[in-house]
């Protein structure tokens, strides 16, 4: 493990996050890794947009707009836009809040947190993997199984574990597995394998006509919605923005994050060894500059972009986030 990101306060180093990287290309050959690429994980809500692989190769997509496949693959902040489009769903599928196997939470921002808490609460519909849990009830009831979408067994979660297999070259369901924090199955896999999964689907390397055309749909969300994926002004946003979509990605709990780079058939995956959330972006980032998917001072700017200074009690910058060199 090799150290990643500083946190400096006043110019002095002050603490230091350890990590992994690792980039693949679709033939599963590893171009570059920083630490251990075997290293065993989860790489938790970066996972989505194969799950949503259940949600559009069901046919349950049918007639759902780009917004709605982006939100299948969010890690909302339960933004007024992403809640309504999240109601508005449930009402199509016709099931209650209470539907959703994810438990009641709270928005993240602070203005919408004030308005919920000044509603009543927690919701169901405020939790971050919402979106995704919508898309697997669609997909549940497109099986012709509309209850216990949660279980491993369950036909939604036995199909995408299917696709996830034939872009991993192995028995998914073999793979180590957990609990994610929204009671869906969780699976573990070393980085290296992530980052070839995510080559394999971002080159659209596959032998179905049709997971090549749920693919590119799913591609094609997280290009053009980035705000449902994860929040206006985010780093998601931002690095999207910055590479004018050549680049998407989808964040994971614990300092996971996944890049997908179809021009040029590689994944990207990055995991802070810690958990820490601050920093991965901007490893993420530097990155980007290696590959020559940015100039280097553009993708050194973003870095600093895409990750919130170290603040102080009244709100003034007191230090910094940076991600280190790779060698």
């Amino acid at each position: 493990m090799i150290p990643m990101v500083e946190v400096r306060r006043g110019g002095v180093t002050e603490s230091v996050h350890h990590g992994v990287a690792v980039v693949a290309g679709a033939d599963g050959r590893l171009l570059h890794a920083w630490g251990d690429p075997d290293l065993l994980t989860f790489p938790r809500s970066s996972l989505k947009p194969f799950q949503a692989l259940s949600l559009v190769e069901s046919g349950a997509a049918d007639g759902l707009d780009a917004a709605h496949l982006a939100l299948a693959c969010a890690s909302h902040r339960a933004e007024p836009f992403q809640v309504r489009m999240v109601e508005e769903w449930l009402g199509r599928l016709g099931r209650p809040e209470s539907a959703l196997v994810c438990g009641p939470a709270l928005p993240m921002g602070e203005g919408d947190l004030a308005d919920a808490l000044r509603a009543g609460g927690k919701r169901r519909v405020f939790h971050n993997c919402s979106g995704k849990h919508c898309g697997f009830l669609a997909a549940a009831a497109a099986f012709g199984a509309p209850e216990g979408y949660e279980r491993p067994d369950h036909p939604a979660q036995a199909h995408w574990l299917g696709a996830l297999s034939e872009l991993i070259g192995q028995d998914a369901a073999a793979l180590p597995r957990g609990t994610d924090g929204c009671g869906l199955p969780a699976l573990a896999m070393t980085v290296a394998d992530a980052a070839r999964a995510a080559a394999r689907y971002a080159a659209l390397a596959v032998q179905d006509s049709r997971r090549e055309a749920a693919i590119r749909r799913l591609l094609a969300a997280l290009r053009e919605h980035p705000d449902h994926v994860s929040g206006r002004g985010r780093p998601t946003s931002r690095i999207v923005a910055a590479t004018g979509g050549r680049v998407v990605l989808k964040e994971g709990a614990e300092g996971f994050v996944l890049g997908f780079v179809p021009e040029m058939g590689l994944g990207i995956a990055v995991k802070i060894l810690d958990g820490a959330s601050r920093g991965k972006m901007a490893v993420f980032a530097t990155i980007l500059g290696r590959l020559g998917l940015l100039p280097a001072e553009r993708a050194a700017e973003l870095a600093r972009a895409v990750e919130a200074p170290v603040l102080d009690s009244n709100n003034r910058a007191v230090g910094e986030v940076a991600a280190l060199a790779l060698g």
